[in-house]
């Protein structure tokens, strides 16, 4: 009989629930995720021979276990948070959250659920993930030292330094003073000091650059062509995508990246608001796409004024422009996507005719139209009937 096993997985612990194809629990327990508390685990699970294992939140919390679990030749599926927290809302027991309920409800969405996502582990995507992590702290750290930087040299110069400075602008604007006080002195030393700091993140940033434009062309992803997409864009969406015939249409993509506007109509007013819902770090990465294309003389910016003289806002404007922009981008990974499986990685072959790359020709108010939740079209083994 076919079990599934749900899980609720945590930093140094993880309760699982098994669960029959009628519903029924077979077994459930709590182990840690060290290596003996993994072993057991991974033996308790393969008592049962027909298994899928649902862990919640494997691109969060979950991610280090369902890895895991996949290394080892498991079959894991990814449970959204969002879904096991309605289950759990609608159960009997006042909705409490406990780690044993968390599992059962982990459990039961994965038991109704048929299209969840089956997790794949590509270590050259995982490799990418790590390093463009690493470039947005990098990114951060940075501009908690240029604000730091900034705040000491206002104290040091009247009005203080322009606002986009560098590390070679603010040496060569520290050298032209040379305090007497101590206080002065201590401010110099400590505006070096930050000067210094800058200087090794932004040589850190230009080497995590290098690495992942590298990664991004081996990958054989020509991403980096479209006008705003960088290196660091390019990554992210490769990592955080994967695969990305997972969304059946250019829709559901927009959808899952928060770019398909929500019906907010009443009465006789018609209208749709920005979606706050999706991945916020794809999100980001069109963001910039779409304000780098606006900077200058682009498609883009010819599709926005577009917009603004069909009589929309700014911001309405904007947000048509970044969906235009998400089905470029999804018609280019599709395309990339075929050709890296017809071709092989590595290699660069002109467009296929099974996709195609269209320019921002504007579409007939395509972009304000609100679209369903994503799909995912990735296949998991199949389950018997629940009688």
């Amino acid at each position: 009989m076919a079990v599934i096993i749900g899980m609720d997985p945590h930093k140094r612990s993880a309760t699982i629930e098994v669960v029959d194809e009628r519903g029924q629990v077979r077994a459930a327990g709590r182990y840690g995720t060290d290596k003996a508390g993994y072993g057991e685990m991974l033996a308790a699970g393969r008592e049962h021979p027909d298994r899928v294992w649902a862990v919640e939140g494997c691109n969060g919390i979950g991610k280090h276990i369902a890895h895991r679990l996949v290394h080892d030749g498991e079959t894991v599926v990814d449970v959204p948070p969002k879904l096991s927290a309605q289950v759990r809302v609608f159960a009997t027991g006042n909705g409490r959250k406990t780690d044993p309920v968390d599992a059962h409800s982990v459990a039961m969405v994965a038991l109704r659920t048929p299209d969840l996502v089956r997790v794949q582990v590509d270590p050259e995507l995982v490799v990418m993930g790590m390093l463009v992590d690493r470039r947005d702290e990098l990114g951060r750290a940075r501009t908690q030292t240029i604000n730091r930087l900034h705040r000491v040299l206002l104290e040091l110069f009247p009005g203080g330094a322009k606002q986009f400075l560098s590390s070679q602008q603010a040496r060569a604007l520290i050298a032209t003073i040379k305090p007497r006080d101590i206080v002065g002195k201590t401010r110099r030393r400590l505006a070096v000091e930050l000067i210094g700091e800058l200087e090794g993140i932004d040589k850190k940033i230009k080497t995590a650059e290098k690495d992942l434009k590298e990664l991004v062309i081996a990958r054989g992803s020509t991403l980096m062509d479209r006008h705003g997409i960088g290196p660091s864009g390019a990554a992210r969406l490769l990592s955080d995508v994967g695969d990305i015939r997972r969304f059946a249409d250019r829709d559901r993509f927009a959808s899952w990246n928060g770019n398909a506007p929500l019906d907010a109509s009443s009465g006789d007013q018609k209208r749709h608001r920005l979606s706050r819902a999706g991945n916020r770090r794809i999100n980001r990465a069109l963001h910039i796409m779409a304000v780098v294309q606006l900077r200058n003389s682009t498609k883009g910016r010819a599709y926005f004024n577009a917009k603004k003289a069909a009589g929309k806002t700014s911001m309405e404007s904007m947000r048509a422009l970044k969906r235009r922009l998400s089905n470029i981008v999804y018609a280019r990974m599709v395309e990339d996507q075929n050709r890296r499986e017809a071709t092989g990685p590595g290699e660069h072959s002109g467009t296929t005719l099974q996709t195609s790359v269209t320019d921002l020709t504007p579409d007939i108010d395509s972009s304000d139209k609100p679209l369903p939740g994503p799909a995912n079209n990735y296949h998991k083994p199949a389950l018997p009937a629940v009688s």
